[in-house]
C-alpha cells in the first residue's frame, strides 16, 4: 500500500478538488480542519499558486484520481469528465453535460424550466448584433442583455436596461458590437421584471433535494445601491428554509430532469419573485461563490461526510444554524475586472493585516500563505470574504462588519450594505404569501 494512501483515522477521507481558477481553497482549507487528506488541482496557470500553503497541490488531477474516495469539481463545465469518474465507479460532487447545458446555452435553460412547470420571462435569443438593435428599436421596452457561452462568465457584460423605451440598450448593444463582438457569439435579451431578486439553491444527491434548502439574496453590483459595474457578487445575504412555496415552485421541479442525468452537487435557480408570480432567470448547477464561503459559515454538519454522502445516492443530515448569515467580499484592484498588468502594479505580493490575530469567519480567495502571513495571490482580485450569523439580519450584518473592520489590506473595498435590502424584500415575500 502506498504510504499517503494508509487508511486515515476517525472516518476521514481522501478528497481531490479540483478547480478551473482556484474557486475553492476555501472549502479545501475547511475540509483540511475537519481532519481530511485534501489535495487540490488547479487548472489555469495564473492561478497556480492560489491556496499555496492552505493545501497540498498536484500538477494533474488524473494521477490523483484513483487516491481519492472523493472528488469534487468546482465549476460546470466539466460534465464529460465527471460522467467519465462515476462510470469507472468514483464519489464525484460535480455536473453533467446536460447541467453544463442549463447554465451554458440560456435559452436551453429557460426552455427546460418552463417545461418542467415554472413560468419564465419573455425572451429572444440572437447571434446578430444588428438584428438585436433592430428588436428593440421595433418593440420599445425594458430589457435585461445577457451574453451565453463563455462571454457570461465576464460578469461585467450583464445589462439591466434602466430606460423604458429601451434607448439605453441599444446603445450598449452598439459598445458591444464595437468592442466585444468576437467574444460575445451569442445572447439572450430578456423582457425585466420588477420585483424581489431572491435565488433558491440545494444540494441534490442524484435522486433529490437535501433540505432545508438556501434562500439567499446576492448583491452584484460593486458598489452600495446597487451602482457601478456588475461583478461575479460583492456579498450575499441568506437563511434556510424547508419545504417551502420559493422551493416548490423553483428548484422542486427540476428534480426528475437532474435524477435523470445523475447530477451530484449544489444547484441554484436565481429569480424574480413579483405579486404575480416566482420568474427564473437563470440556472446555476454549481457552486456559488461567495455563496460557498457563506454556506460554510452557517452549517452545524461536516463538509467531507456530507458531500462524500450525497456523492454516495446518500440523504445525510445538513444541519445549518438559525436565523440568518452574511458574506461581504473584500476585493481589490483590478477586480471585478482581469488586468494581471493592474494586479502586479497595485495588489500583487500584498499581506492581509490582521489587527486581532482571528481568522474565524474569513474565508480566503485567491490568497496564499507565505512565511506565515496571508498574501494576495492570483490576479483578479477576489481577496476574501468575510462571514457573520445572528438571529436577525442585523446580528448577521454586524457580525460580518466586525469582522471586516479586522482587516487590513492596501487598496481594499467593499461594499457597505450587504443585507440591508432584507426589510423590503422580506416584507414583500411575506406580503405575496411565499414566506
Amino acid at each position: 500500500m502506498e504510504k499517503d494512501k494508509l487508511p486515515i483515522a476517525n472516518g476521514t477521507r481522501h478528497i481531490l478538488c479540483i478547480s478551473r481558477v482556484g474557486c475553492i481553497g476555501d472549502l479545501c482549507r475547511q475540509l483540511t480542519s475537519e481532519g481530511n487528506h485534501v489535495k487540490y488541482y488547479i487548472e489555469s496557470k495564473y492561478d497556480k499558486d492560489v491556496s499555496d500553503g492552505f493545501v497540498e497541490k498536484v500538477d494533474d488531477w488524473k494521477t490523483a484520481k484513483d487516491w481519492a474516495d472523493l472528488i469534487i469539481f468546482d465549476d460546470s463545465d466539466y460534465g464529460k469528465e465527471v460522467d467519465a469518474l462515476r462510470k469507472e465507479g468514483k464519489a464525484v460532487v460535480g455536473g453533467t453535460p446536460y447541467t453544463d447545458r442549463l447554465e451554458d446555452d440560456r435559452d436551453f435553460g429557460q426552455q427546460e424550466m418552463k417545461a418542467a412547470g415554472m413560468t419564465i420571462l419573455p425572451h429572444w435569443t440572437f447571434t446578430s448584433f444588428e438584428e438585436a438593435i433592430a428588436f428593440v428599436k421595433s418593440h420599445p421596452d425594458r430589457y435585461v442583455v445577457k451574453p451565453s457561452g463563455s462571454a457570461q462568465n465576464d460578469k461585467v457584460l450583464s445589462y439591466v436596461g434602466q430606460e423604458e423605451d429601451g434607448h439605453d440598450v441599444v446603445a450598449m448593444l452598439e459598445r458591444y458590437k464595437k468592442g466585444w463582438a468576437r467574444q460575445i457569439k451569442s445572447f439572450q435579451i430578456q423582457k425585466y421584471a420588477t420585483g424581489v431578486e431572491v435565488a433558491i439553491g440545494g444540494f441534490f444527491n442524484g435522486k433529490e433535494f437535501i433540505l432545508p434548502v438556501c434562500i439567499n439574496f446576492e448583491h452584484k453590483k460593486m458598489f452600495n445601491d446597487d451602482i457601478g459595474p456588475s461583478t461575479g457578487e460583492m456579498g450575499t445575504a441568506m437563511f434556510y428554509d424547508g419545504d417551502s412555496i420559493l422551493y416548490r415552485e423553483t428548484i422542486a421541479k427540476m428534480t426528475g430532469r437532474l435524477a435523470a442525468v445523475g447530477f451530484v452537487g449544489y444547484f441554484d435557480i436565481n429569480c424574480i419573485a413579483t405579486s404575480r408570480a416566482i420568474y427564473p432567470l437563470e440556472c446555476t448547477p454549481r457552486f456559488g461563490y461567495p455563496t460557498l464561503s457563506i454556506q460554510m459559515e452557517g452549517a452545524l454538519s461536516r463538509w467531507g461526510e456530507f458531500l462524500h454522502g450525497i456523492a454516495l445516492g446518500q440523504t445525510p443530515t445538513l444541519r445549518m444554524k438559525k436565523g440568518f448569515q452574511i458574506g461581504v467580499v473584500i476585493a481589490v484592484p483590478p477586480f471585478p475586472f482581469e488586468d494581471s498588468a493592474a494586479f502586479e502594479k497595485y495588489s500583487a505580493g500584498a499581506v492581509v493585516y490582521f489587527k486581532k490575530p482571528v481568522t474565524e469567519g474569513v474565508y480566503p480567495g485567491d490568497i496564499k500563505v507565505v512565511d506565515g502571513e496571508w498574501v494576495l495571490a492570483g490576479q483578479t482580485g477576489y481577496a476574501l470574504v468575510c462571514t457573520g450569523s445572528g438571529p436577525t439580519m442585523d446580528d448577521a450584518s454586524k457580525e460580518a462588519y466586525s469582522r471586516v473592520k479586522n482587516i487590513i489590506i492596501p487598496n481594499m473595498f467593499y461594499r457597505t450594505d450587504i443585507g440591508n435590502r432584507w426589510r423590503r424584500d422580506g416584507d414583500l415575500l411575506r406580503t405575496w404569501g411565499y414566506l
